[in-house]
């Protein structure tokens, strides 16, 4: 068993490296209890690079390419076991590989909204997410600083680190702007260099370059983007007093359909005559601004004293002419409009 050892130990004369997966980020050649046979050769593909290490010092660094290993092409090497020229025995030394190809579509999003000062809302809380690319540059650096002695060492390693660095740059990069919420959206690829300049001096020391830094996307969280939506559309609709107006319309129908139809809304003769009056005219200007602009205007609502004053003939006449209106509509029933008719004709008698 002794003398196999031995014989394999002067037969390492082929060292190289077969990426198997697009993860592994440096690979250490299994060197068990061998050694390398001066003169053997080294295999460096596209997209790799190699480094010998002695004694834990990073020595001689080979970009892609093949080589025939002699004190010549190990001169750092050379050195460190103070070899001379003509030393031809076999050696030992550790060989990492390392994958220079592109890590490309990692992704970056925001764990928990980060809160900035914003000119149009305040205090607001924002997410975001998007996408970033790199690959590694400098395999000492790297070696030193990340995979160390580690047999293998993957992204899945060491994305945790810069994705959480990334986001921790966002509520900088979103405060230092000043650009408003409302305008972020037309600002993301500026958001992206910006933060992508923040991280380039941390992927350096690391041996890496940062290809691209995207921003995909800015949000807020869901309970304030629905009060956005909501004060969206009353712009939409022009402003409060028409998006009440617009309320009123959509009110109209449910009370309608409930158990005692428009007096739930206070349209009731009497009390809430002047109260139904005013739901009359605020659906009519919704619906029809000309012709409301052409009708006369809804009296206050009446006093809810015992002695409020008499409600007039043209009034009744005016209110059983918009509530037929709202029959033509389909907001009010045959039914309700006749009974409310009635009700309205007593007060004339």
């Amino acid at each position: 068993m002794a003398l196999m050892d031995f014989i394999k130990k002067q037969f390492i004369d082929i060292i190289q490296w077969t990426e198997d997966d697009g993860e592994t980020m440096a690979w250490r050649f299994p060197m068990a209890e061998m050694e390398i046979q001066n003169g053997a050769s080294l295999t460096v593909r596209e997209s790799q690079m190699a480094v010998f290490v002695n004694e834990g010092q990073v020595a001689d660094v080979f970009g892609p390419g093949m080589y025939k290993l002699t004190t010549q092409t190990l001169p750092v090497l050379t050195y460190l076991k103070n070899w001379d020229k003509l030393f031809e025995s076999p050696f030992k030394s550790d060989v990492y590989f390392f994958s220079t190809r592109q890590k490309i579509d990692r992704k970056w999003g925001t764990p928990n909204p980060v809160t900035i000062r914003d000119k149009d809302f305040g205090m607001v809380r924002l997410r975001a997410f998007g996408i970033y690319a790199f690959h590694l540059t400098d395999p000492k650096a790297f070696h030193t600083t990340i995979s160390g002695t580690l047999e293998r060492y993957g992204t899945e390693e060491l994305e945790g680190q810069l994705r959480n660095t990334i986001v921790g740059h966002i509520a900088d990069i979103f405060g230092e702007s000043g650009v408003p919420f409302i305008d972020m959206a037309s600002n993301q690829l500026e958001f992206g260099n910006a933060l992508k300049a923040k991280m380039e001096p941390m992927f350096q020391a690391y041996g890496l370059a940062l290809d691209s830094l995207n921003v995909q996307n800015i949000s807020l969280p869901e309970e304030l983007q629905a009060m956005l939506d909501k004060r969206i559309g009353v712009n939409i609709m022009g402003g409060m007093q028409a998006y009440t107006q617009f309320q009123t319309a959509e009110a109209i129908p449910l009370a309608a359909a409930n158990e005692g139809g428009l007096a739930g809304l206070g349209a009731g003769v009497g009390v809430g005559f002047g109260v139904g009056q005013q739901v009359a005219a605020s659906m009519a200007q919704s619906l029809n601004p000309a012709a409301a602009a052409a009708a006369p205007a809804a009296v206050a609502p009446a006093p809810t004293s015992a002695a409020a004053a008499p409600v007039s003939a043209d009034e009744i006449v005016a209110t059983i002419e918009k509530l037929h209106g709202l029959v033509g509509k389909g907001m009010l029933s045959q039914a309700e409009f006749d009974a409310k008719k009635a009700e309205l004709l007593k007060k004339l008698g």
